[in-house]
C-alpha cells in the first residue's frame, strides 16, 4: 500500500475559554464543549484483556489529548446460545457485574478513580434492548421479555424484512411496556453510578428503545450526578431531553465513498449544505452533538480495517472528520495504524507496534480543543464552504468567538493546486494531502 503523505504540523493558538451562548433549548457540560471520544475494546486492547491492563495505557492516552472513554460493555456475557468462543460482549448476562475475564467491580472502580485522577471522563456502553438468554430475569422476571404465541422468549431479528436483517440469536428482547422493566433498568444503570462514579453511558441500539424511557433515565441519572448520553441511533428526538450526541454515520459513508474514488468533494459540499435530515423527516438542531469517526468496532470487524476502507487516504478522512461540525472519535487501536478487522466473539489482541500515529491524533485532538470555531454542537462554528476552484479539493471555514479556522483537504490521489478566496497565493496539496490554518 502506498503511503500517505507526510503529516503536516496543525497550527495551534492559545486554547480559548470563551464559547458562544448556548442555544436554549439544549446545554451541555462544560466539561464536553471541545472533548473528544476514544472507544476501548477490553478484550482486545491488551494480551492481557483486562480492566487492569487497560489501566496501563491511561498516562500514553492522556497525552494523546484523549477526553472521554467509553468502554465497550464490561459485563459477564451469556453461556447459552455464545457465538464463538467468548461471545459477544451484548450479550449480557448480569448488568450489575464485571466479566471475571476482565476483573472484577473493584477493579473497574479503581480503573475510573485513576482515570479521573488524569482528567478523564468515563461512560460504560450500556445495552437495554435485550439481554443474554441465561440472564436471571428470563427465569425471575420472564414478563420483561417479548415472548411468542407460546409464551416463550426468543432471540432478536433486526432489521426483519430488509437486505439488511441480522439474527442476534444469542439476545432475547426485552418488553418495555411493562412498566416494571423500567424502574429496574433504571436501578442497574444508577449502579454504576453511584458505585463507580462514571460519567454517562454510550447506549445500544437507542432506538430500539422507547424514547420516553431514555427521557426518565436521564432524569433519574442526572439527580445524582450530571451525565454525558451518546446513543447509538440518529434521530432528533433523542436529542431533545435524553442524549447528547447521537451517531453521524452519513459523514462516515461520505469519506468511505471518497476514499475508493467513488465520489469527490461535491459529496461533501453537498452534505455540508443540504440539511441533515434523519430518516423520519426532522432535522437536527444546532444543539446536537454528532459523533464523527472513521471507525468504530462495527465498523472495523464488520466491514474493514482502516486500510481496506480507506488506503492512503485515511490521514485526510481523519482530518475532515476532526474538523467537521461533530466531536471525534477514536477507535483504541487507530493509533498504531489498526490495519486488521479484531475479530468479534473471539480473542484478538491489538498489535500496537509503535502507536505511529499518537502524534497525528495528538496534534488534531490539541488543534481542536484550543480553537472554539471547532468546538462541538452551538458552541463551534457554523461551516462556510470555500471555492476551491477543484472537484478533487474540499475547503471551509469555521468562525466562533473571535476565532477562525480554514481548511483545505485533497481528496483525490493526485496532486492539487488552488487558490482559496481571498488569498494571495495558491496552495499546492500532495495526493490526500491538506492544510490548515487559525487565527
Amino acid at each position: 500500500m502506498s503511503q500517505t503523505p507526510p503529516s503536516p504540523s496543525f497550527p495551534r493558538r492559545r486554547e480559548s475559554t470563551d464559547a458562544p451562548a448556548a442555544s436554549p433549548n439544549t446545554t451541555h457540560l462544560p466539561w464536553t464543549r471541545s472533548a473528544n471520544i476514544y472507544e476501548v475494546n477490553i478484550r482486545q486492547y491488551t494480551p492481557e484483556g483486562t480492566l487492569n491492563a487497560f489501566a496501563a495505557h491511561l498516562p500514553r492516552l492522556r497525552k494523546m489529548g484523549v477526553d472521554i472513554l467509553w468502554l465497550m460493555p464490561i459485563q459477564p456475557i451469556g453461556q447459552v446460545n455464545r457465538k464463538g468462543g467468548l461471545g459477544s460482549y451484548y450479550a449480557i448476562r448480569d448488568y450489575t457485574a464485571v466479566n471475571p475475564e476482565f476483573g472484577t467491580v473493584a477493579d473497574f472502580k479503581r480503573l475510573v478513580a485513576q482515570a479521573h485522577a488524569l482528567g478523564f471522563k468515563l461512560i460504560l456502553d450500556w445495552v437495554a434492548n435485550h439481554t443474554a438468554w441465561d440472564h436471571p430475569w428470563t427465569a425471575t422476571h420472564k414478563h420483561f421479555y417479548k415472548l411468542n404465541e407460546q409464551g416463550e422468549v426468543f432471540a432478536v431479528t433486526f432489521n426483519a424484512g430488509t437486505p439488511q436483517v441480522e439474527y442476534w440469536t444469542d439476545v432475547v428482547g426485552l418488553n418495555y411496556k411493562i412498566p416494571a422493566l423500567w424502574d429496574a433498568m433504571i436501578e442497574a444503570m444508577a449502579f454504576w453510578v453511584k458505585e463507580a462514579d462514571i460519567d454517562g453511558f454510550r447506549c445500544d441500539v437507542a432506538g430500539l428503545v422507547p424514547t420516553p424511557f431514555w427521557n426518565r433515565a436521564r432524569a433519574e441519572l442526572d439527580a445524582i450526578k450530571p451525565m454525558f448520553m451518546l446513543a447509538e441511533w440518529s434521530e432528533p428526538d433523542l436529542h431533545e431531553q435524553a442524549f447528547d450526541m447521537t451517531y453521524g454515520w452519513e459523514l462516515t459513508d461520505v469519506l468511505k465513498k471518497l476514499a475508493k474514488g467513488e465520489a469527490d468533494a461535491r459529496a461533501l459540499r453537498t452534505w455540508v449544505q443540504v440539511p441533515h435530515v434523519a430518516k423520519s423527516g426532522r432535522s437536527f438542531p444546532k444543539s446536537a452533538y454528532r459523533m464523527r469517526f472513521t471507525s468504530n468496532h462495527d465498523e472495523n470487524s464488520w466491514h474493514g480495517h482502516d486500510a481496506e476502507l480507506y488506503g492512503p487516504a485515511f490521514k485526510a478522512m481523519a482530518v475532515l472528520a476532526a474538523t467537521l461540525p461533530g466531536m471525534p472519535l477514536i477507535y483504541g487501536g487507530q493509533e498504531s495504524g489498526l490495519h486488521k478487522r479484531l475479530a468479534f466473539f473471539e480473542k484478538d489482541a491489538i498489535d500496537w507496534k509503535g502507536y505511529e500515529l499518537a502524534g497525528f491524533y495528538a496534534d488534531l485532538l490539541a488543534l481542536k480543543k484550543a480553537n472554539t470555531a471547532l468546538w462541538n454542537g452551538q458552541y463551534g462554528g457554523e461551516v462556510e464552504v470555500l471555492d476551491a476552484g477543484s472537484d478533487g479539493v474540499f475547503a471551509f471555514r469555521r468562525q466562533a468567538a473571535g476565532n477562525v479556522v480554514t481548511v483545505a483537504v485533497n481528496v483525490s490521489p493526485r496532486e492539487q493546486s488552488v487558490r482559496l478566496p481571498g488569498a494571495a497565493s495558491s496552495i499546492s496539496l500532495a495526493p490526500w494531502g491538506w492544510k490548515i490554518t487559525a487565527a
